[in-house]
């Protein structure tokens, strides 16, 4: 692992419920390249710089969420996740932690680099399409998302797509959002 890899973090909350099954940390990515009509995280479309995080800081703060919150694994959203360079290092760190790792991606698992699926337990994949909004699952957006469970780590909870979910807020910088479905 290098220690010169840095990411473009838009946000990170350290404790969730609402991405994914179990406790986990949330950290989304700046920046995305999709253009996705409709997107629901539009603010974190922009590629600009937003907080430049080193690989080893990224993961101090894992261990943080772990130790303070006993997470169960990671979810990375975004923006477009893999756009950001190092990513599967990263992953690959956060499993030597004992934690999983999910990650939405608005593109396909054809179009991702293989090292980067390997380092993934659960890619949620495809673009939001406006127009195919899912009604019966939850944090997908759109029907043509497909869940692929990379691992066997969280093939037994795709239930959790089909619960509801509640709301919870998550605050940023100097504003406030809402983070569910």
């Amino acid at each position: 692992m290098t220690s010169q890899i840095k990411f473009n973090v838009a946000y990170i909350k350290l404790s969730t419920k609402i991405e994914g099954p179990f406790n986990r940390c949330c950290i989304w990515f700046q920046g995305c390249n999709l253009n996705c009509k409709g997107c629901g995280n539009k603010d974190l479309q922009p590629l600009m710089p937003k907080h430049i995080v080193t690989i080893n800081e990224l993961i101090d703060i894992v261990k943080k969420a772990k130790a303070e919150f006993d997470i169960e694994g990671i979810t990375i959203s975004g923006g477009e996740p893999s756009l950001q360079l190092g990513l599967a290092d990263f992953n690959n760190e956060i499993h030597k932690l004992g934690l999983g790792v999910i990650m939405f991606s608005g593109k396909y698992k054809e179009q991702l680099d293989k090292g980067l699926v390997s380092s993934i337990d659960l890619l949620i994949e495809g673009p939001y399409i406006e127009s195919q909004k899912d009604e019966s699952r939850i944090l997908l957006g759109s029907i043509n998302k497909k869940l692929t469970f990379v691992t066997d780590r969280y093939s037994k909870y795709e239930d959790y797509f089909y619960n509801p979910v509640s709301l919870e807020e998550v605050t940023a910088e100097d504003y406030i959002f809402i983070n569910g479905d």
